[in-house]
């Protein structure tokens, strides 16, 4: 498998979330079949190996995905929590997850994907109530929606990622103030 997807966000469950791209305007959906959903389960190291996804999979795999999104953008504002959205990704997190082997040559996880789902559920719960939560933001792209833990000194990282937002808004800037114009 080749790398289809982008993993900038500091954490599994925030990279999950990030699968629909550019959602307040074209929104750009990632999860458009169920191999990209098990690419991407495979690709953010969630599992070593998946059994086949179904397109049930992949519409339960996006309903969390939204709840998700929801839920971390609550708490980055810090506002109540959608109940819905919380039964949603509660009702995951309480499913079996995806449980790591032992092997000859290390750890090996084989998952269906429903265990993988349970497992970024998992994470999600892990990461909105522990010690990172005061370090979300979203990216200061006006077109990117997704929201990264800033871990840089002082906490004035701006971008997801340099590469995916970052040189993409500091080049804009750099043309506009050789156009003599401002950012």
């Amino acid at each position: 498998m080749n790398l289809e997807h982008v993993f900038v966000c500091g954490n599994p469950a925030l990279d999950f979330a990030a699968t629909l791209r550019a959602r307040r305007t074209v929104g750009f959906e990632m999860f458009l079949s169920p191999e990209r959903l098990d690419a991407w389960y495979v690709e953010s190291g969630t599992v070593d190996a998946i059994s086949p996804s179904q397109d049930g999979d992949v519409e339960q795999a996006i309903a969390v995905r939204e709840a998700l999104y929801r839920l971390v953008t609550a708490r980055r504002l810090g506002e109540a929590y959608d109940e819905e959205a919380l039964a949603t990704v509660n009702r995951a997190a309480r499913k079996s997850p995806a449980t790591p082997q032992l092997t000859a040559t290390g750890r090996w996880t084989v998952a269906t994907p429903e265990a993988a789902l349970s497992s970024v559920a998992r994470q999600a719960v892990e990461l909105l109530s522990g010690p990172d939560v005061p370090l979300l933001k979203e990216c200061g792209n006006p077109e990117c929606t997704r929201t990264y833990i800033d871990r840089s000194r002082g906490m004035r990282r701006q971008w997801c990622g340099m590469e995916s937002c970052g040189n993409k808004i500091k080049a804009a800037a750099y043309r506009a103030r050789k156009r003599g114009g401002s950012a």
